[in-house]
């Protein structure tokens, strides 16, 4: 390894995200880490062609891999094949390798929003005025459908079947490696993208690191999506461990230099 070491973050700066704007965010992130580190950026389908020329890789806000699944295929097999430190690490349960681990998450007992995705496991979803069909492929709502009862013929193994909640808001917990750094809610539920500053009950952490300790991973970032329900309880949403969108630009200076900071040394451990 050089001296100073050397990172491909690999982003799509043009990437049309609702509500939100990857580039910004990927563009103040590069202009700070560049205090730690030689970055040079490029497209997730270049990732393969210029990885082995540097350190270590970066996956951030490279958009849905439904988007370029091949490319990420070939990018995740070349970087286990060589042994490429690559920040999020691969070893991820969740996002990372698609939906299914709602399902386990469910069969566990953890606090989720019960999935199943076979017709003889419908009986298992509790009654609700909607439901939600989901691509366990899937990713920014690609695929994803609102249905007013769940048909058998449906389930085909690859959909998630899931019942439409009632919740009071989302909520989204970030995370580098294993130590909390923020969290922001939609106060809102039809604006899921217009996000405030939330600060958690001790109870609302205990939740949040019950999934982080699950998903083992020793360096990257992380987000824990839940919705508040009703009753007052919190439900797992989404664990996005591949490439979360952090919603820097609604921070205050101090939280934001301190995530900087937090994901530099969760980097130089990678490295280490």
């Amino acid at each position: 390894m050089s001296a100073r070491p050397r990172v491909l973050y690999v982003t799509d700066l043009a990437y049309p995200a609702k509500g939100r704007r990857y580039c910004d965010e990927d563009i103040h992130l590069t202009s700070r880490l560049r205090a730690d580190f030689d970055i040079a950026l490029c497209h997730p389908g270049d990732a393969v062609a210029l990885m082995d020329a540097f350190d270590a890789v970066v996956v951030r806000n490279s958009g849905p891999v439904l988007t370029h699944q091949e490319q990420y295929d070939a990018f995740r097999a070349r970087a286990l094949e060589t042994g490429k430190p690559v920040h999020n690490q691969l070893t991820g349960k969740a996002d990372m390798r698609g939906k299914r681990y709602l399902l386990d998450l469910t069969a566990a007992g953890y606090p989720v929003i019960p999935t199943v995705d076979r017709a003889e496991d419908l009986h298992r979803l509790p009654e609700a005025a909607g439901y939600v069909l989901k691509p366990k492929a899937g990713a920014d709502s690609i695929g994803l459908r609102l249905v007013p009862r769940v048909e058998p013929a449906e389930l085909t193994g690859d959909v998630l079947a899931q019942p439409r909640i009632d919740f009071r808001y989302e909520v989204s917990f970030y995370f580098v490696d294993h130590d909390f750094q923020y969290a922001l809610y939609a106060p809102d539920p039809d604006r899921r993208w217009a996000l405030e500053r939330y600060e958690p009950t001790a109870g609302d952490l205990d939740f949040a690191r019950r999934f982080i300790a699950w998903n083992e991973i020793e360096h990257g970032i992380q987000r824990v999506d839940a919705c508040r329900t009703p009753e007052g309880g919190l439900l797992l949403v989404e664990l996005e461990d591949l490439n979360p969108y952090l919603s820097l630009d609604l921070l205050d200076d101090a939280t934001r230099d301190a995530f900087v900071d937090r994901f530099a040394k969760s980097l130089h451990g990678l490295l280490s």
